[in-house]
């Protein structure tokens, strides 16, 4: 595939102008935090926050907050009751610059579920399939780990490709970019774009070499699954971990995999509109029935049900996929444990559970 160089200079001009093509999304800065924002091309050209890791995943790009789904009308032609129902157009085809390679690699969790393959069901959601398809990722090499970046772990890395369209490592003066789809090498096809020098080929390839390096060890998970089934009915371990939860779902929210949602239809007068918008099975009135009687009642058995998702009920749901005992539905970006106001750590969380196991097993 192509390889281009872009300066840093011009790098602000090179999206707003793929921004007359795409709904273009880039990190930028939003007090302490770094979210994607939206480049306006008609806006003077804003450089993006490439030297801080982005607050919230990318998720949204794809599977936004809350989204129309559909409009309704009702009407009595005749005097009889009738309801119109009106399907909500078509999204712009969205590009995302600068996300890391967790961010694209959760994307591949959300692919099975929502093309209904997989043992989880047939049906398809044709919302995010659509936004899915014309998407462009152009992921960033990370150039260092946070203390709470586990990717590795979970067979990711700061400079995988897995979901991503272009890999954008940066040198001092750019960042080379290096097409690795169809798409990712048509939006590549740039005036102010040229070809990459073989220096500055092989200054990317060390980089990358570098990047990975500076991850620690990863920890041998494997097994995970079945050493959390293992720990399924054992009270005093969930509650132990979840003592300090508050139940405030940040790190649903910002997780790249979780992809829970509600729907509610919002009426005023003869008109109305059915949104999907995101849920966490954190909050206590995730699993709470019309009668009352809540499942999970308990932030015990809330947080039980999200690590064992995620390490274990998932890999089942879709056991051909790759990883060990089937695709593990966490891409290791760390954003559950560093933004937890109570410090809880799913990495600890799973190696006790695999550390326990071991040792029944002596």
């Amino acid at each position: 595939m192509d390889a281009k160089f872009i300066s840093r200079g011009q790098l602000p001009e090179w999206l707003r102008s793929l921004a007359a093509r795409f709904a273009v999304l880039a990190p930028a800065r939003a007090g302490s935090s770094v979210i994607y924002r939206p480049v306006d091309p008609e806006a003077p050209p804003r450089q993006p926050e490439l030297a801080v890791k982005p607050t919230e995943s990318a998720k949204r790009a794809l599977f936004p907050l809350s989204e129309a789904l559909l409009t309704f009308v009702k009407n009595q032609p005749d005097g009889k009751p009738g309801l119109e129902l009106r399907e909500t157009p078509p999204p712009r085809p969205c590009l995302v610059f600068g996300l890391p390679s967790c961010d694209a690699r959760g994307f591949l969790v959300f692919d099975p579920v929502y093309a209904g393959s997989g043992t989880a069901g047939k049906f398809q959601d044709n919302y995010y399939l659509r936004r899915r398809e014309q998407a462009v990722l152009i992921v960033k090499t990370c150039p260092r780990p946070l203390s709470t970046c586990f990717c590795n772990w979970v067979g990711g890395g700061p400079a995988s490709t897995e979901g991503a369209d272009v890999l954008a490592t940066e040198l001092k003066d750019g960042l080379v970019l290096e097409a690795l789809t169809g798409k990712g090498a048509r939006v590549l096809d740039s005036a102010l774009l040229r070809p990459a020098a073989d220096e500055q080929l092989t200054a990317a390839a060390q980089s990358r070499a570098a990047s990975e390096a500076a991850m620690p060890p990863p920890v041998d998970i494997s097994g995970c699954a079945r050493a959390l089934r293992g720990k399924f009915d054992s009270a005093g371990f969930w509650q132990g971990h979840s003592a300090g939860c508050l139940s405030c779902g940040a790190c649903t929210c910002l997780c790249p995999t979780c992809y829970c949602f509600d729907l509610s239809d919002e009426e005023r007068g003869s008109r109305g509109v059915r949104l999907r918008s995101w849920d966490s099975c954190m909050l206590p009135l995730f699993t709470q029935e019309t009668g009352g009687h809540n499942p999970r009642a308990a932030k015990a058995a809330r947080l039980r049900n999200r690590i064992s998702h995620k390490f274990s009920f998932y890999p089942d749901l879709h056991p051909s996929l790759p990883g060990q005992d089937g695709h593990i539905a966490c891409c290791g970006c760390g954003r559950c444990i560093r933004s937890c106001p109570s410090a809880v750590d799913i990495r600890r969380i799973v190696t006790e559970a695999l550390g326990t196991a071991a040792e029944g097993a002596e």
